[in-house]
């Protein structure tokens, strides 16, 4: 069984030599500075995409695919007709691709949210551990995301730079006062913000009861951080009643449910005023309550699923909005983090906003607040007939099913960083795709089609592009590695291939030259013109080849931050890692219904793997040997 559709786009975008630049310019500069997305040529992603099926299929399977391949790109062919319906696209489109890409892979899943599809990352622990603390760090959270926004707005965001070229910046004004909507075939986004007279409140949840906090003075100023956490007071006074019922929760269910108790509760008008401030709200702040303690050994685990998911119904998962485009998370012991929805964010501007969130919180404040009488926050009620009553319980209980199903592992990785392999001129990141690839060998005895993500910003309006693995390289190393047979010299020698096949491909998919966008255009340019799917999509080994069993992210963060969300497929793996220069942070995560899959192994397996690398690098050669990828 094909399961395509349940491949769904990652998280966390390529940062490869990821610069920001000193010099202003706006969003709407930047994209037109930045050249269109070119379509690949279509022999090129064909013959990539043979080479990409050599390690996954036997060689009878394999020639049965090849020849189905070459009739698809042959001078008749259909390929070469869906090519000529791109490129027309691409001429007349901001961008070929982005469009259907957002469309099929997030709108059109009916997949919940929370878990499979919004990534989650856990930041440092602040220096608190109680509510009184927590609503000062909130106040200056607030006030720093509002200082990022002012940047936005006025075009003075620095635009960035990757590998010498300009990204395009499209995406960040989009951040703020946006939300995905549910549907019954499929959802939308809708976008309130404008630089000029758009909202001018945040959404606060707190016990599972929703608070519109203005955070501009008439005059557009925003509140001073005193302002705010004299508001943020008052929202927890207001808040104390814990017997509300969390309508948050209906936001985690699948997407075809949600959209019909959605209609249903947007009948009342009540109900319609209250969501309808939800989402152009300029992002939710969530005040979770206390969770239970835990050993520090577990508690990275423990914060990255609190800020994934909320920690279960009876823990803090009634104060998220999942469809909302960003939410920022504080608990009460110094635990705090972000949880984003694809459609509209992506990672590396979240990244960005991060960055300035955790610059701007170490600076001191100095600006008084004002003595200037602020009206009460704006409680959001809800009207709950018996049928939203019903919705409530059943999401309740399939978010708790969901929740027990996801087994997260989190570990830092201490033994070495992305400096030692630097040292070696070898790509960081492509050692961590080795290891991820061995690791996986090493418990499943296979290799398996395994996806990481390259940024496209390089181009008008661009996404991301799959980065695949493994290569034909990286299994020759896989093979050899525990094969006392080989010599260490031969064994470096495969290492050093195998990070610069995937290094290649990498630059490949940032370039605007990865197959997969290709090969679903086709395919869907194929729908567009009222043709049948071609038979090479419907062949098995193009479902094995999106069967992602390992998905994988790089944070691109300066910070010690672990990004963390759940598998692809049922019978896979999420694998993020956030490579510092000194350690490396990892976030394992599998579903428990999969006997086959252990999260807990996989990261004991990978620690254990990445120990073996570096012991087989080390001590490095005095005269550097390996190409930087």
């Amino acid at each position: 069984m094909i399961l395509e559709k349940l491949s769904r786009a990652n998280f966390v975008l390529r940062s490869t030599a990821l610069v920001r630049q000193a010099h202003s310019s706006s969003s709407s500069s930047s994209s037109t500075s930045v050249p269109p997305q070119p379509v690949p040529p279509l022999a090129h992603t064909l013959q990539k995409y043979l080479t990409a099926l050599q390690p996954l299929l036997p060689p009878d399977e394999l020639e049965h695919t090849r020849k189905m391949v070459q009739r698809f790109g042959s001078p008749g062919g259909l390929g070469k007709k869906l090519q000529q319906g791109l490129e027309k696209r691409a001429r007349h489109s901001h961008n070929w691709i982005t469009d259907w890409w957002v469309q099929w892979a997030y709108l059109e899943s009916r997949q919940p949210l929370a878990v499979h599809s919004n990534p989650a990352i856990s930041l440092p622990r602040q220096d608190f551990s109680d509510w009184r603390g927590q609503l000062v760090f909130a106040a200056k959270l607030i006030s720093a995301v509002l200082d990022f926004k002012a940047r936005v707005d006025n075009g003075h965001l620095p635009v960035e730079y990757m590998r010498g070229r300009p990204l395009c910046m499209e995406l960040y004004p989009q951040l703020f006062s946006s939300c995905r909507v549910p549907g019954p075939k499929h959802d939308h986004v809708v976008h309130y913000g404008r630089p000029r007279r758009g909202p001018t409140h945040i959404t606060v949840v707190r016990n599972y009861q929703f608070f519109q906090l203005d955070v501009y003075n008439s005059d557009g100023t925003p509140l001073t951080q005193g302002q705010i956490h004299a508001q943020l007071c008052r929202i927890r006074s207001q808040s104390w009643k814990t017997d509300k019922e969390p309508m948050g929760i209906l936001t985690s269910e699948h997407r075809h449910t949600w959209g019909q108790a959605y209609n249903r509760l947007l009948h009342d008008r009540i109900n319609k005023e209250s969501v309808r401030l939800i989402e152009k709200g300029i992002f939710t702040l969530c005040l979770d309550s206390p969770v239970m303690r835990i050993s520090d050994e577990k508690y990275a685990s423990r914060m990255a699923a609190q800020i994934l998911h909320g920690g279960g119904t009876y823990s803090n998962s009634g104060n998220r909005w999942f469809d909302k485009t960003v939410q920022f998370v504080v608990g009460e012991d110094g635990s705090w983090g972000l949880l984003y929805e694809q459609a509209t964010a992506e990672g590396p501007p979240v990244s960005t906003l991060l960055d300035h969130v955790l610059q701007y919180c170490k600076k001191t404040d100095t600006v008084r607040a004002p003595l200037i009488p602020l009206p009460m926050p704006k409680k959001l009620y809800f009207y709950i007939d018996p049928a939203i009553k019903w919705d409530i319980e059943m999401a309740k209980q399939n978010l708790d099913i969901l929740i027990n199903d996801l087994d997260i592992t989190c570990f830092n990785f201490q033994r070495f960083g992305k400096e030692f392999p630097k040292r070696l001129r070898l790509s960081p990141n492509s050692v961590i795709q080795v290891a991820i690839q061995l690791a996986y060998y090493r418990v499943h005895s296979e290799v398996c089609a395994a996806c990481d993500i390259a940024s496209l910003r390089m181009f008008r309006g661009g996404r991301t592009d799959y980065i695949r693995s493994p290569t034909n390289q990286m299994l020759s190393f896989i093979q050899a590695f525990d094969d006392p047979a080989v010599s260490r010299e031969a064994k470096i020698e495969l290492l050093r291939e195998a990070a610069e096949a995937y290094s290649q491909l990498t630059d490949q998919a940032l370039h605007g030259h990865g197959i997969d966008r290709h090969l679903l255009g086709l395919k869907l340019q194929a729908i567009e013109e009222g043709l049948s799917v071609p038979r090479m999509f419907m062949d098995t080994a193009y479902g094995l080849a999106t069967h992602w069993k390992l998905r994988t992210g790089q944070v691109p963060t300066n910070t010690d931050s672990v990004m963390c969300f759940g598998p692809l497929v049922p019978d896979g793996y999420a694998v993020c890692y956030n490579p510092q220069p000194d350690h490396v942070h990892f976030s394992v995560t599998a579903f428990n219904c999969c006997e086959e899959t252990n999260a807990e192994k996989l990261a004991d397996t990978l620690e254990s793997t990445l120990c073996d690398i570096q012991e087989l690098l080390h001590p490095p050669l005095q005269t550097p040997l390996y190409p930087l990828g």
